[in-house]
């Protein structure tokens, strides 16, 4: 299973409709959960980004939830391929 980090920044609609960004983080949340994708953290933060996401699954299926995320026009993501202990040193020897 692969581990992504996703960090997020509001667009304009998203910061407009931003008292309703709970609702569309749990409303993410069943989307992953139907295509099979565990959100082991969703995150709001300060500073150049809003938000963060650690998803783990299949890496199409991260990916294909992802892009159901983005294409709803509230934010727009900046992926990245997450290693935990185990997984660094079977990459590194």
């Amino acid at each position: 299973m692969a581990r992504y980090i996703s960090l997020i920044r509001f667009t304009d609609e998203g910061v407009a409709g931003l008292q309703k960004t709970t609702a569309r983080a749990a409303d993410f949340c069943k989307v992953a959960e139907k295509l099979g994708v565990t959100i082991e953290s969703q995150l709001w933060t300060t500073g150049s980004f809003d938000g963060l996401l650690i998803l783990r699954g299949d890496e199409m299926k991260i990916l294909a939830c992802l892009a159901k995320l983005v294409a709803q026009g509230k934010v727009r993501t900046e992926t990245l391929r997450a290693f935990d202990a185990r997984e660094i040193k079977d990459i590194i020897g």
